[in-house]
């Protein structure tokens, strides 16, 4: 104690060297919130304002230049700021007042939350921590790095990892019960956008998707999701640019994916890091928002590493996380006084944010070390000398035995002693619909996206060109059925192996399913069955470009029906090849260990396909059997050189003839049957849906382990709760 009481005077020592009486006088726009039920005398200590007793509620007058606040009587549900003038975005007249929302409280008792090898001494992430948010207000958990805020936010919101166990209860309108679907909304700190739709564009996909009912119902839900994120200027702008034109900043991006939430009017949105790679104006402008959002009734939940001054005095309350400790949890204004009561005041000339971190981030320690024997010109680091470690255990003893974590006690047992209405499942919209919706989408999507799509369609004519220039003028003789099958080989590997080309095509359509299923807006079933029938017009027109321009620069048989033929076998393959795709895309995750992997089986699949050494003469383990007949090379070209030859003829000589089968003897293992090319055509088709069954496979076993250990989850914490 007598070594935390010495660290804790030379910090007062120093904060207090920091800043001069005289400049203790906040200036206007200095300020903090004011809440309900704190502290109803003056609060005022050492290095901090002194504070007015007046309750102020935020109101945003159209036309206005800033967010006025006039006083009201005390209200649990509305958000409480200084008269402070804060300076914020002009609100467009006209604007459309955002529709009231039911929100409802969450209160969280006694959460510990466990995940091995998470942490090096300890499994803890979260520690006994206990805590509430109420409607129309916006709840804050801040900490350092790596101190639990996004795992804290997860367990609230029933999102854990299926590897993580919790310990200790959630309480939804004072029961224990799981939200449904449609009653809250979860933005990950990382969300992935569709950059080549518009603002508008995207969340009415997204309304489509999540709502049922009519068109214009959705319609003026996606206006309000627009109005309430303040996106009307940026409504009709792609989210990623095209072209010339820029896209959307990273705020702007940020409040399109809390908007796609919002399509589902949620009474809770918990938001992960919402100031994630944001400057110190998109910040403010973030935040801002979402206390206009708040004042509407929802209850928010949101995870800050580092807020300026301003952003600071948005907050209704606070959850100060470290290393998993709750040091402490109450109104923001009395965390500073918490501070103060420790020995650890906040000058007046820093952003409480930044000295709550300095005091509590064990990072600093690492500075420490580096600044012991070194000064700077004005003396010595006294200023940063300061063990966090004493500090973490100072304000976590203090917060114990404090009145706020007492009137946290209190305030939950109000909450949890009588269960308030149950949250309800909202109606989803229903899988037919779902698949139209996110088929036309990718149709849209592959007509904008020119980088994926059209310039893949350009670099396949530009190929099949070059081929069938090389192999052009081979006449019909016997003696260029070797150089001709040399040239169908060489196309289908070629354009084959060419396709991998759309693997970050294909890994941003599964990150876009991860969000969507995470958020019960898509399903596995209806994924495929939309990319599958998107991706059928895009490849029917790479097939019959490249096999027309192949075709006749070749000059092979000039039938209307062998053409036909050559076409729907070329783009079967390309069907069967972006099976492979999505198989090895869907493992990996990741683009250079696909494309990597797809190179090598695409290798493979050349090697045993029959040309370099004919089939029946290959090595009978591994390359005859099984990789031959696992090569979709081996039908593609057996079926495009039946096609080719077996109606054939060549003349040997003056008297003799002998049928294309015999001339391709010596060359390639086909089969003299006429409707072999058929059963050739009829495995590639096969192999172009069990390829995507087995991706569904995969995804549901995947879907389905993770469920299965989410509800092995929630069986032992009830276990847990009523032992």
């Amino acid at each position: 104690m007598e070594e935390i009481q010495s660290q804790s005077d030379n910090y007062r020592s120093s904060s207090s060297s920091a800043s001069s009486p005289a400049s203790r006088v906040p200036s206007s726009n200095f300020f903090y919130l004011r809440k309900p039920g704190s502290i109803r005398q003056p609060i005022s200590f050492e290095d901090s304002p002194e504070w007015e007793d007046t309750d102020t509620d935020l109101r945003i007058e159209e036309g206005g230049d800033s967010i006025n606040a006039a006083t009201t009587p005390a209200s649990p549900s509305l958000s409480k700021i200084n008269s402070g003038s804060l300076p914020s975005p002009r609100v467009p007249e006209g604007v459309v007042i955002p529709r009231k929302i039911a929100g409802a409280s969450v209160a969280w008792k006694d959460l510990t939350i466990t995940i091995k090898g998470k942490r090096k001494y300890s499994d803890k992430v979260i520690k006994s921590s206990t805590g509430y948010a109420l409607p129309g207000t916006m709840t804050v958990i801040m900490g350092p790095a790596k101190s639990g805020k996004s795992t804290l936010l997860r367990a609230i919101a029933g999102r854990l990892h299926p590897s993580a166990r919790m310990y200790g209860e959630v309480f939804v309108n004072g029961a224990k019960s799981h939200m449904p679907y449609g009653s809250y909304g979860y933005v990950e700190r990382e969300t992935t956008l569709i950059s080549s739709l518009t603002v508008r564009e995207f969340l009415s996909y997204s309304a489509l998707l999540q709502l049922p009912g009519l068109l214009c119902q959705k319609k003026s839900v996606v206006e309000d999701a627009i109005h309430a994120m303040s996106l009307d200027d940026h409504a009709n702008k792609l989210i990623g640019g095209h072209c010339y034109m820029k896209g959307l900043p990273s705020g702007e991006r940020r409040l399109v994916s809390i908007a796609r939430e919002l399509v589902m009017r949620p009474r809770i949105l918990f938001i992960d890091e919402p100031l994630y790679h944001l400057d110190c104006v998109a910040a403010l402008l973030m935040m801002v928002t979402l206390k206009r959002l708040a004042s509407t009734g929802c209850t928010l939940i949101v995870t800050i590493y580092q807020s300026s001054t301003e952003v600071f005095g948005l907050f209704d309350r606070i959850c100060l996380l470290s290393n998993g400790n709750t040091l402490f949890f109450g109104e923001t204004l009395a965390c500073l006084q918490h501070f103060s009561n420790a020995g650890f005041p906040c000058p007046i000339m820093q952003s409480p944010s930044d000295h709550f971190l300095r005091a509590i981030n064990t990072d600093f320690d690492r500075i420490i070390a580096m600044c012991k024997n070194w000064q700077d010109d004005n003396g010595d680091f006294s200023s940063v000398n300061m063990d966090t470690a004493v500090a973490i255990r100072t304000l976590e003893a203090t917060y114990k035995s404090s009145a706020d974590a007492a009137a946290v006690e209190t305030m939950i047992l109000k909450l949890t002693e009588k269960e308030g209405p149950a949250l309800k499942s909202k109606g989803k919209a229903n899988n037919a619909t779902r698949i139209a919706v996110l088929t036309w989408r990718s149709l849209l999507v592959v007509s904008r996206e020119w980088k994926y799509y059209w310039l893949h369609l350009i670099l396949y004519m530009l190929l099949t060109l070059c081929i069938g220039t090389v192999f052009s003028g081979l006449g019909h003789s016997l003696s260029s059925v070797a150089t001709r099958v040399a040239a169908i080989f060489v196309f289908v590997s070629f354009c084959s192996l060419l396709s991998i080309a759309r693997v970050p095509a294909l890994m941003k359509e599964i990150k876009i399913y991860t969000c969507e299923e995470s958020n019960e807006h898509s399903s596995t079933i209806v994924f495929l069955l939309a990319q599958l029938l998107s991706s059928i017009p895009f490849l029917f027109l790479i097939a019959i470009s490249s096999s027309l321009v192949f075709y006749f620069l070749v000059r092979l048989q000039d039938q209307f029906s062998l053409l036909m033929y050559f076409v729907l076998n070329f783009f079967t393959t390309l069907l069967v090849n972006e099976g492979i795709m999505l198989i090895v895309a869907a493992l990996w995750q990741d683009v250079l260990g696909s494309l990597l992997t797809l190179l090598c089986i695409h290798v493979i699949m050349m090697l045993s396909a029959g040309y370099f050494r004919m089939r029946n003469a290959l090595p009978g383990p591994v390359w005859m059997y099984p990789m031959s007949y696992i090569a979709f090379h081996t039908y593609s070209i057996q079926g495009l050189l039946e096609n080719e030859y077996l109606e054939n003829s060549f003349a040997v000589g003056q008297v003799r003839t002998i049928s294309g089968f015999q001339a391709l003897q010596n060359v390639y293992n086909i089969s003299p049957e006429y409707n072999s090319k058929w059963r050739n055509l009829l495995v590639l088709f096969v192999m172009a849906m069990g390829y995507r069954i087995i991706v569904l496979v995969l995804l549901f076993l995947l879907g389905s382990r993770k469920m299965w250990l989410l509800k092995r989850f929630k069986c032992n914490r009830d276990t847990t709760d009523t032992s």
